[in-house]
């Protein structure tokens, strides 16, 4: 979904915003009431952004990246004029078969940047995967100049976090972790990054929303949304609060031109170090699985199953030989608590389950026919999960994306009330598929000619297949794509 207003509606906003500042101070300043105290107050605070920006700037990074890319064109082995040319028409193909048996495949370097922030003194960055994904070459400047290459350390495309090292490295300054669950809505932030390679610039705003869960951005979100400007090169930079902490991981925006538009999404720090930690310890994230499918609770199911709180999530489906059947829940169950932890939604469930450590065994609060039941289950790797025998994320990456389920508020966002399917939710930089034009937001509404209802259904249509036909939808309009899957 696209989210914008056009440039003449801002510039008028911001025309009517100036004007009432312009008479507010003309007032004031007529009545004798600008006090010596409030203008003090006031660059008191321009102070503290002032001296948060001073220490915090050293600590981000620019980071550029390159790859290789090798695609379908081809190279002639003439210098000049091929002279195949003449006859470059299909209905020749068809009789003599390939014309250019001496063509080799393209390559060529693809080149990004974004941005990062020091987190040790010896050398970890933390970052997006979508800025460093599996480059061949990456390369770290700081904002006193020096220059370094950086090796990935780990990268966690469901979370979009990835870690990298520079080594050789002296007098690092460091960025401070703070704790993102004390956010509150109002809280004032900074974005420091390198938009379109304007290097460590600074922009203020303040938390718009915390729990963001459901943007589709990728697999697990708990976003920060912010109204302080993130552009293109903003990404994987730091979101700091007054005392100069680092609280989240610039990752994402709600844009209709590419660009600023007032919507900006953070991945909470405390997300991002238990992901950190995983990456340093074993070069990936081991992430826990319980084997249900989820739905938030609506009025109508609440009047259904006879709950009385939105709180919790139902369990639709459970997956045979999972540690959920093997606990003992059932579809209709809703789980209300997991560790003792109250449950809001299935975003949240979701996230909790994904960084509990495989092999943990939990303690999971269920609503069974309006008793409360405690149930015990033994989380299996998420790695291991098989829905109909086939692993679903070696699937995943044999396609080159993920899907999630499309819930009430995905489809709100997006626009796809009253459709089903499931919706792309990330896609991986240099794939078929993203050379297919697929990417996140885009509604898979049929595989192989079969309509999917969910990921279960998804898997399940195109586990034995070679290749796959999808039906899409992006806004309003479909079409077909065809990817391989070997």
């Amino acid at each position: 979904m696209k989210i914008g207003i056009s440039n003449k509606m801002k510039g008028l906003f911001c025309i009517l915003i100036l004007s009432l500042v312009l008479v507010l101070a003309h007032d004031l300043y007529a009545k004798g009431s600008v006090e010596t105290e409030d203008l003090a107050s006031i660059q008191k605070t321009s102070k503290a952004f002032t001296s948060i920006a001073k220490i915090v700037m050293q600590t981000v990074v620019f980071i550029n990246v390159e790859k290789t890319i090798e695609s379908g064109q081809t190279v002639s082995p003439f210098p000049y004029n091929n002279p195949f040319d003449l006859f470059n028409d299909d209905f020749f193909d068809r009789f003599f078969g390939n014309r250019y048996p001496y063509m080799q495949p393209r390559k060529y370097k693809q080149m990004g940047m974004g941005s990062g922030f020091i987190i040790s003194e010896d050398g970890y960055i933390l970052t997006n995967h979508h800025v460093v994904g599996d480059a061949d070459k990456i390369t770290v400047r700081l904002k006193d100049g020096r220059e370094f290459e950086a090796k990935t350390v780990g990268s966690d495309s469901r979370s979009d976090v990835a870690l990298i090292k520079i080594e050789k490295s002296k007098d690092l300054p460091v960025l401070s972790l703070g704790d993102s669950d004390s956010l509150e809505v109002g809280e004032w932030v900074m974005a420091i990054g390198n938009p379109f390679g304007l290097d460590h610039t600074l922009t203020v705003g303040v938390v718009s929303a915390t729990g963001r869960t459901a943007v589709g951005i990728t697999d697990y979100e708990d976003f920060i949304q912010t109204d302080a400007a993130i552009n293109p090169g903003n990404s994987g930079g730091p979101l700091i609060n007054l005392k100069g902490e680092a609280i989240g991981i610039n990752s994402a925006i709600f844009s209709q031109s590419g660009g600023y538009m007032g919507i900006g999404f953070a991945i909470p720090i405390n997300m991002v170090k238990a992901i950190k930690d995983q990456l340093i310890e074993h070069g990936e994230v081991k992430r826990g699985y319980l084997g249900v499918y989820l739905q938030d609770l609506t009025k109508e199911l609440m009047k259904s199953f006879e709950i009385e709180s939105t709180e919790g999530v139902l369990v639709s489906d459970v997956t045979e030989d999972s540690p959920a059947e093997k606990a003992g829940i059932k579809h209709g169950d809703v789980i209300v608590e997991y560790m003792d932890k109250k449950v809001q939604n299935s975003g949240q469930l979701k996230n909790m389950v994904g960084l509990t450590p495989p092999g943990t065994k939990v303690e999971i609060t269920v609503l069974r026919d309006g008793k409360r039941k405690v149930l015990v289950a033994q989380l299996d790797n998420l790695e291991n999960a098989r829905v109909a025998g086939v692993s679903q994320t070696d699937i995943m990456e044999k396609l080159g994306f993920n899907v999630q389920d499309l819930t009430e508020d995905i489809a709100r966002q997006f626009g796809y009330q009253e459709t089903m399917g499931v919706i792309i939710s990330q896609v991986d930089p240099g794939t078929p598929a993203q050379f297919a034009g697929l990417k996140p937001g885009v509604l898979i509404l049929e595989a192989n000619r079969k309509e999917v209802k969910n990921v279960q259904d998804f898997i399940k249509t195109i586990e034995d297949s070679k290749s796959v036909l999808l039906l899409v939808r992006e806004g309003q309009y479909t079409r077909y794509v065809s990817l391989r899957m070997d």
